[in-house]
């Protein structure tokens, strides 16, 4: 089997973490609909956008950097969470900046949502349940 014509890890691992919002989102935007209206719910889904685009980006980066060198898959790891890192930070300053967000809502949505996924596709990871993956069954 060929390594060049698989899908990269990151890749799948980030998709899949993406996925899960499914059930993460809907019970953060309801959750903030209900104690903040529209404008709650609006920013709660706002905040998950920005949790989903990082989680893509770190795979994409990662995936990318795999198939250059180690060193470069190193390098992207450490350098491109500080930058995904700012990304992050200045998007959420960029949007609660333009935009009328309920800052509180968009806040927790966004750090609970990227939370919650992590702890989600770790556990489905150390438990196997990624069949995508050959090497956690």
């Amino acid at each position: 089997m060929s390594v060049e014509n698989l899908t990269p890890v990151e890749s799948i691992l980030a998709r899949h973490t993406v996925a899960r919002v499914v059930y993460v989102g809907p019970v953060l935007v309801g959750l903030f609909a209900i104690t903040g209206g529209w404008t709650g719910a609006w920013s709660a889904a706002l905040g998950l956008a920005v949790v989903i685009a990082n989680f893509l980006l770190a795979g994409a980066i990662l995936s990318i950097s795999a198939r250059i060198s180690l060193q470069a898959y190193h390098a992207a790891a450490l350098i491109g969470f500080i930058l995904r890192l700012g990304l992050f930070a200045g998007a959420v300053y960029l949007i609660a900046a333009l935009v009328d967000v309920d800052r509180l809502a968009f806040g927790i949505s966004a750090v609970v949502g990227y939370l919650t996924l992590l702890i989600i596709e770790a556990i489905a990871v150390s438990k196997g349940k990624e069949r995508d993956l050959s090497w956690t069954n």
